[in-house]
């Protein structure tokens, strides 16, 4: 129960320290000219958010880096806490250096997908070689089903695959004001829980940070946002995300804790493959959503900005409260 109280505070200092820390920072960002670049084929309505601050995920990334580095020193948290803190790092930096080329690019041009990747798989790789030969992880737990099975070698790439997709799927849905953050924060929570349940004080510590932080970050990135996560933020929170999953050993239920991440990142794959199958059967290319990511085809039915977010919301809390059911069987 103290481990628990203490996890809460965490929150709440975390959220403190994020929302002291944020405002500065929004204008350093206004002041260097680093705006979001809104891409023409994008909703119209989107228009008018061009030149919003972005690299917002920093807002995140510093004060829990610094809270965890306090607790590092004061002996409350271990230092298995600092391997999802390393790859949020790496991959943040990533998505910073990308940031910075959107930026600075007339057209709002990042980096191509192909030089990308590489960099991705390569980081993903390393982090899970830390985990298999750093902290022995090389097994799954079974959803309703105190037991695990080993995977040995085959642990490396799942781990590298799972670390790569969770990047990149709050990536895809970093689009709405509000949305990516509110997602990744629901499951932080729930990573804490099941953690907190597992008896991994020290997870359950970093994952209060990082909600304490992400809900910091909402203060000022929901409707109308006063700015943009970007790519150093989703991607340093999915890969945050999925290194926790991994560690816990319930990273089956990733994809029902972050189901909409999931339906977010499948969009894009549906979207993309269809479309180049039918231009090579048909000689024109046709499509199955709107618009992909899916958030964007829900707004071009109709649905407000709002109502697409906080719906998305809803769907994710329900999940991941359904994931710390199917988790628990494996705690007692």
């Amino acid at each position: 129960m103290i481990e628990m109280i203490y996890s809460l505070t965490l929150v709440i200092a975390s959220f403190l320290a994020t929302v002291v820390w944020g405002r500065p920072l929004i204008g350093f960002l206004k002041g260097h000219g680093i705006g979001k670049q809104i891409r023409i084929e994008g909703p119209s309505s989107h228009q008018v958010k061009t030149g919003t601050p972005t690299m917002g995920g920093l807002m995140i990334i510093v004060p829990v880096i610094l809270i965890s580095v306090a607790l590092q020193l004061s002996g409350r948290m271990g230092r298995s806490a600092l391997l999802p803190l390393g790859a949020m790092v790496g991959f943040g930096i990533l998505g910073g250096v990308d940031d910075l080329r959107v930026v600075r690019s007339p057209e709002g041009a990042g980096m191509l997908g192909r030089y990308k990747f590489p960099w991705h798989v390569i980081l993903a790789l390393i982090v899970s070689l830390a985990l298999h030969r750093g902290l022995g992880l090389h097994s799954v737990a079974l959803p309703l089903a105190a037991q695990t099975i080993g995977l040995g070698p085959c642990y490396l790439p799942i781990a590298a695959f799972i670390i790569v997709g969770t990047a990149n799927a709050v990536n895809f849905a970093d689009g709405l004001d509000g949305l990516a953050g509110g997602l990744a924060a629901i499951a932080f929570a729930a990573y804490g829980v099941i953690a907190r349940l597992q008896g991994q004080v020290d997870l359950m510590h970093l994952c209060f940070v990082m909600v304490g932080a992400t809900l910091a970050f909402l203060w000022y990135n929901t409707y109308p946002a006063e700015l943009f996560m970007g790519d150093v933020g989703s991607m340093a929170l999915g890969a945050g995300l999925a290194v926790v999953a991994l560690m816990s050993g319930q990273w089956l239920l990733l994809p029902l804790i972050g189901v909409v991440l999931v339906a977010e990142t499948v969009s894009v794959i549906l979207q993309v493959a269809y479309f180049k199958f039918t231009r090579i059967k048909h000689g024109q290319g046709q499509r199955i959503f709107k618009m992909a990511p899916l958030h964007h085809h829900f707004e071009l039915l109709g649905w407000s900005e709002t109502q697409v977010v906080q719906r998305f919301w809803l769907l994710s809390a329900l999940a991941a409260m359904a994931g710390i059911v199917l988790a628990l069987p494996t705690t007692n």
